[in-house]
C-alpha cells in the first residue's frame, strides 16, 4: 500500500475497565465514568452553553474555537488511555473537532484514519442530514501520539476503542442518531468501529474502502489494470512508466539534485535508487486512483521520444517525488505500520516494465524506520471481512468503478441487513453519494437520511425524492481528494 491521507487529568477520570479478551470480543465496551453522567444532562434544552457541556467531560480541553455562519466550531483534546485493555497504563491526548450545529440534529463521526483537519468542513453524509459532525483524529498520528510511543498498541481494536469511547461520552449531550463516515482508510476505519461496537451507531457510510482480505493474493488488482480505461490510455501510461525505468540514470541524477536542494534524505528505504523507483512503480496506480479517463491526454503519447523533463513532470505530478523520503514518509509511519501489521498491502505484477525493476512492489516494512518492529496478523481482515458479510446492518459502501483500491473491497453477505454497496461509473477514488447513478443516489440518500431519523414524509413514502438537507457550501464541502501524491488509501 502506498501514499494517500493527524494538561492530562488523573487516571481516575479514564474509562474503567475494558475486556481483555481482545480484538475477538465485538461486545467489549469502556464503562463511563460516573463523574461524567453526573455532570452532563442529555437535555437538548438546556441553557448552559454547547462550550461549557463539551468541557465538563472530565478529559476535554478546549484548544480552540473558530467562528463559522450557523455553527460553533471547536478544535479539542480528549485524554485516552494507551491501552484500552489497561487503562492505568498511561494516558495520550487525542485530536478532536466538533462542527456543532445543534443537540436537537443527528450527528455524524467522521475520520479520515490519519490527521484531523482543523478547519471547518462537512462530510457528505453530514450536509446530507444537516447535522453535527465529531472528527477524530486516529492515534499515533501527531500530535495525537503516545510518548513514548508503544508501536504494538496501534491496532483497529485500540483505535474503534478510542472512537467508541469519545461517542459514548459525547453522546450525553448529542442524544439523537449518530452516522459514522469515512473515504478510504477512513472508510476502513468506520467499518472496523461498526464490527467492534455495533451497538453504537445507527448507520455506516464507508467511501472507497479497501478490504484486503489474504494478503499475499492480489491478482485482483492485476485484473484490474489489465482492464481499467482504454487501451489507449493504459498504453500511455505504462509507456512513460517504462521509460523512466529505461532512463534511470539521467532521472536519478535530477532527483539527486532535487533531493539536495530540499534537504530531503532517504535512510527508511534505504537508498535513493529504491525511493526512485517505489515513486515510478506507483505511477500508474496512482493515475488511476486521483485520475479520470478525461485526463489521459495530458500523459505523454509517445513516451519513448518525450524529452527527460517531460517524464519527470508526468511522474512527479502523479505519484510525487517527495513521497519516499525520509520526510515524506515520516507523517505515514502510523499508515505504513498498519498495513505491515494488520490491514495488509497490494503487491501488483505490471508485467508491461519486463525486467527493468530492481525491487518489485516494495513492502510496507520497507517505509517504516527499522527501529519500529512489525508482524503481520493475517487473521484480523479476515475476521472483519466475515462479520461484514455476515452481520452488517444499516451499512453502505461507495466505490469508484476507476479506483484501483475498489478491486479488493467489501461485499456483502447472507447475514447482511439494510445495507448496499454501490459503484460510480467511471470514478476514481473521490467517488461519492452524489457522483452515483440517479436510482443508486436517491437510494443511498434515503437510507443516509432513515438510518439518521431524519427523514421527510416524503422520501419515507418514495425515496426518489431523497437529497441532502443542506444547502452546499463552498467552504464547507470542499472535497480534498489528492491531499497529496503518492498511493496510500
Amino acid at each position: 500500500m502506498r501514499k494517500a491521507l493527524r494538561g492530562f487529568l488523573s487516571l481516575a477520570v479514564l474509562i474503567g475497565t475494558v475486556s481483555a479478551t481482545g480484538a475477538s470480543a465485538g461486545a467489549a465496551t469502556a464503562a463511563e465514568p460516573a463523574a461524567f453522567r453526573s455532570t452532563v444532562g442529555s437535555d437538548s434544552g438546556t441553557s448552559t452553553d454547547i462550550k461549557d457541556r463539551i468541557l465538563a467531560i472530565p478529559g476535554m480541553r478546549l484548544i480552540e474555537e473558530k467562528p463559522y455562519d450557523g455553527y460553533r466550531y471547536f478544535v479539542l483534546d480528549y485524554t485516552q488511555p494507551i491501552d484500552h485493555r489497561h487503562p492505568s497504563k498511561g494516558t495520550f491526548q487525542q485530536r478532536i473537532t466538533l462542527l456543532h450545529k445543534d443537540t436537537s440534529r443527528p450527528t455524524v463521526f467522521f475520520t479520515s484514519g490519519y490527521n484531523v483537519s482543523t478547519n471547518p468542513s462537512r462530510s457528505e453524509p453530514t450536509r446530507i442530514v444537516d447535522g453535527n459532525q465529531v472528527s477524530l483524529e486516529y492515534r499515533f498520528f501527531t500530535p495525537s501520539r503516545p510518548s513514548p510511543a508503544d508501536w504494538s498498541k496501534l491496532d483497529i481494536w485500540q483505535a474503534a476503542s478510542d472512537q467508541h469511547r469519545v461517542f459514548t461520552a459525547l453522546k450525553q449531550i448529542y442524544t439523537k442518531n449518530w452516522l459514522t463516515t469515512g473515504g478510504s482508510k477512513g472508510g476502513m476505519t468506520a467499518t472496523y468501529f461498526e464490527r467492534f461496537y455495533p451497538e453504537d451507531m445507527d448507520g455506516v457510510v464507508a467511501y472507497v474502502a479497501p478490504n484486503d482480505v489474504v494478503n499475499k493474493e492480489d491478482s485482483a488488482y492485476d485484473r484490474f489494470f489489465e482492464n481499467v480505461g482504454t487501451k489507449e490510455c493504459r498504453d500511455r501510461l505504462n509507456g512513460v512508466q517504462r521509460e523512466a525505468l529505461v532512463r534511470r540514470e539521467p532521472l536519478e541524477k535530477k532527483y539527486q539534485e532535487y533531493a539536495a536542494a530540499r534537504g530531503y534524505t532517504f535512510d527508511t528505504t534505504g537508498s535513493l535508487d529504491r525511493a526512485y523507483e517505489a515513486v515510478v512503480m506507483d505511477y500508474v496506480w496512482a493515475y488511476w486512483q486521483y485520475s479520470l479517463l478525461s485526463d489521459c491526454d495530458t500523459i505523454p503519447a509517445d513516451a519513448k521520444n518525450a524529452p527527460d523533463q517531460a517524464i519527470w513532470d508526468s511522474i512527479d505530478s502523479i505519484s510525487g517525488f517527495s513521497a519516499y523520503t525520509d520526510q515524506g514518509l515520516e507523517k505515514y509511519t502510523p499508515y505504513y505500520y498498519q498495513a505491515g501489521t494488520q490491514l495488509g498491502s497490494p503487491n501488483i505484477k505490471q508485467p508491461w516494465l519486463g525486467d527493468l525493476s530492481r525491487y518489485g512492489y516494495q513492502p510496507p516494512r520497507n517505509f517504516v524506520p527499522r527501529s519500529i518492529p512489525m508482524k503481520f496478523q493475517p487473521s484480523v481482515m479476515r475476521d472483519v471481512d466475515n462479520w461484514v458479510k455476515q452481520h452488517a446492518n444499516h451499512m453502505l459502501y461507495v466505490y469508484g468503478e476507476n479506483d484501483p483500491w475498489g478491486a479488493e473491497r467489501f461485499r456483502l453477505g447472507a447475514g447482511a441487513r439494510d445495507s448496499y454497496v454501490m459503484t460510480v461509473a467511471g470514478g476514481n477514488h473521490g467517488s461519492n453519494v452524489a457522483g452515483l447513478a440517479a436510482d443508486d443516489k436517491a437510494k443511498a440518500t434515503a437510507a443516509i437520511l432513515r438510518w439518521a431519523g431524519v427523514a421527510p414524509a416524503a422520501v419515507r413514502d418514495d425515496p426518489a425524492k431523497a437529497k441532502p438537507l443542506a444547502k452546499f457550501d463552498a467552504r464547507l464541502d470542499k472535497r480534498d481528494v489528492m491531499n497529496e501524491r503518492g498511493l496510500r488509501p
